[in-house]
């Protein structure tokens, strides 16, 4: 059986195949601008080149069908798309009406509609994918898998907002955060390598990207978290600007003249790294101009570690007792340089990394151990699968067997577990820098 998963953007569809049979990945690709005009598809799937094909997708649908045409011809894995046994879908937000992964059906998709101005550049384009993919496959299950699903079990004191109550009870206006499938598959990784149950682990998990967000887990489960009610609350991030004053935006429309609208977009599209330097969103073009002796690049670069620095030290009060501190995702497993200011001068909370181990470890074909042997806390590079648990999720969905994560069990819980997709990389890593391999974390 195959399972297909996509993430649609606001102008983007990234989509990936799976053989269930064979827990093997068959292709991977992405269709970018989306009803931008020159839109492209980029696809590599197992012994074939890698392709670049433009077509102009107006629409979402107009996207999927390449993907599916795509998936089928010479350059496919498919001989006809009746193989597919289930599709799931990334959505970003659920609001607080759904604690686990769904198969889509009226009654939810009224529900994502619902709440799509909680997440405005990111839901609509969510519910497009899913409408497009049904067009296209409609007889076979769909499957949603809610970034917000993850930390429904926040507390209340965590969560809730300290505003005039009625907020959250007529309008749902509370902390959501966000990067749930990310966390839950980092975290269940964590326990596994720490050699623990995963309901008695506590980790603090950074998932940074050009969206970054921090995840304090407590027992297994989502505490708190940097993301709020939207993506832009909590660390530096690419273009979004993260914790701020919440009169300041109010005093710079006031000076400017400025619309809720525009003041929206600024916040989320031209602050942040970006809006700092006031060229660079990339960490690596930031690196570069650092380097060059850009003060502003360095000022961004220092108000981003401390930001981190700065939920680290909070959640590590917050839970007490941490097992673990683990980085995921593009920066948090490729940034070397920014690990580094992550982790200066953390030795006083128990956080000791090594560098040298840190300067070897830049590849997500792994799973790595960065701290020094007298750590108290270790630092694990764990990269992240978000598709292998949409693809997890929407098998058990179509079996129906499945349930929220604290009564699940996924296949990258067992110790034996090894991802086929990125072990050959890892050989070959392991190749050019032999030493890498004492740095591969094992399970205790």
């Amino acid at each position: 059986m195959v399972i297909l998963t996509l993430n649609c953007g606001s102008s983007s569809a990234k989509y990936q195949v799976y053989d269930w049979d064979k827990k093997d990945i068959l292709a991977v690709g992405i269709v970018e601008k989306v009803t931008l005009g020159g839109s492209f598809i980029t696809h590599e799937a197992r012994g074939k080149p890698k392709l670049t094909l433009e077509r102009d997708c107006p629409t979402h649908t107009d996207a999927v069908d390449l993907i599916i045409k795509t998936l089928t011809g010479e350059h496919g894995v498919l001989s006809d798309m009746g193989v597919i046994g289930a599709v799931g879908h990334r959505v970003l937000h659920g609001g607080d009406k759904f604690t686990k992964s769904v198969i889509v059906d009226d009654d939810a998709m009224a529900v994502f509609d619902e709440v799509k101005d909680l997440g405005p550049l990111h839901n609509p384009a969510n519910i497009m994918g899913i409408q497009a993919a049904k067009k296209v496959l409609p007889g076979v299950p769909h499957c949603a898998v809610m970034d917000t699903a993850w930390h429904q079990t926040m507390p209340p004191e965590n969560f809730t907002y300290a505003v005039p109550y009625e907020w959250y009870e007529k309008y749902s206006v509370r902390k959501y955060g966000f990067h749930g499938t990310s966390f839950l598959y980092t975290a269940k990784r964590a326990a596994v390598l720490l050699g623990k149950n995963p309901f008695e682990t506590n980790l603090i998990i950074c998932h940074i990207g050009n969206g970054s967000s921090i995840n304090a887990v407590k027992n297994g489960c989502s505490f708190d978290t940097s993301m709020g009610i939207t993506p832009l609350e909590g660390l530096v991030m690419g273009t979004r600007s993260g914790d701020t004053d919440p009169a300041m935006p109010f005093y710079v429309m006031r000076k400017t003249g400025m619309s809720a609208a525009e003041m929206e977009n600024a916040l989320n599209k031209k602050s942040g790294l970006l809006g700092i330097t006031g060229r660079y969103a990339d960490r690596r073009d930031i690196q570069k101009a650092v380097l060059s002796g850009d003060r502003r690049a360095a000022l961004a670069q220092d108000m981003e570690a401390y930001r981190v620095k700065k939920y680290i030290g909070a959640y590590l009060a917050a839970l007490g007792r941490v097992d673990a501190l683990v980085f995921t995702a593009g920066v948090g497993e490729f940034a070397t340089f920014m690990r580094k200011k992550f982790l200066d001068g953390l030795e006083g909370i128990g956080i000791v990394y090594d560098p040298d181990r840190n300067e070897r470890v830049h590849t997500r074909n792994g799973e790595f151990i960065i701290s020094r042997d007298n750590s108290k806390i270790p630092v694990y590079i764990i990269p992240t699968d978000e598709e292998l648990v949409m693809t997890e999720d929407a098998y058990a969905l179509m079996k129906g067997t499945y349930d929220v994560h604290t009564g699940f069990t996924y296949s990258f819980q067992s110790r034996d577990y090894v991802n086929k997709g990125r072990a050959e990389g890892l050989r070959k890593d392991i190749e050019k820098d032999p030493s890498l391999a004492e740095l591969v974390a094992q399970p205790k």
